[in-house]
């Protein structure tokens, strides 16, 4: 499955992982103490302050890109990793998969209902026990009627 990566997508990565260095912070801090140690020399041109604000300027704006594309690489395999983890485990709803495809209202509402959720497991007093989303309320439910039936049954049992 591994393919031959093109020029652009190897050049980023080697450029995000130098950029993202130790070597590149040190070698940043080092040319702005040129630059300020030089501000004598050039008598605080001008021209002395032109060079670090345009060179700064083109660095920052080359890197926003280049940090947007490695986000959106890394936020993709992400999403890839956590779509096989929900689609391969029986429990859990496939209806998870890909919700940044969904709009933020969306997203709202579904992030009510896991408040919902969690309001659900406080009363049960069990951390380990989870619901999908689709599958919440019914379980809710269905435990609590089965409570119900054993506090009936031990109660008919006492009365006897």
């Amino acid at each position: 499955m591994k393919k031959k990566k093109n020029l652009f997508e190897r050049f980023s990565n080697w450029a995000t992982h130098a950029t993202g260095s130790s070597a590149a912070f040190i070698l940043a801090t080092s040319t702005v103490i040129v630059w300020a140690v030089s501000g004598p020399i050039f008598d605080y041109s001008e021209t002395w302050q032109l060079v670090i604000n345009t060179g700064t300027t083109i660095i920052t704006f080359l890197m926003v890109f280049l940090i947007q594309k490695s986000q959106n690489k890394d936020s993709k395999a992400l999403h890839l990793k956590l779509n096989e983890l929900i689609a391969s485990h029986e429990g859990t709803s496939n209806r998870m998969v890909s919700l940044e495809d969904l709009s933020e209202e969306e997203l709202d509402q579904l992030a009510k209902f896991y408040a919902h959720i969690a309001k659900l497991a406080l009363k049960e007093n069990d951390l380990t026990h989870t619901h999908s989303i689709d599958a919440a309320q019914e379980n809710h439910d269905f435990k609590n009627k089965q409570r119900q039936k054993r506090k009936d049954s031990s109660s008919e049992m006492k009365h006897q």
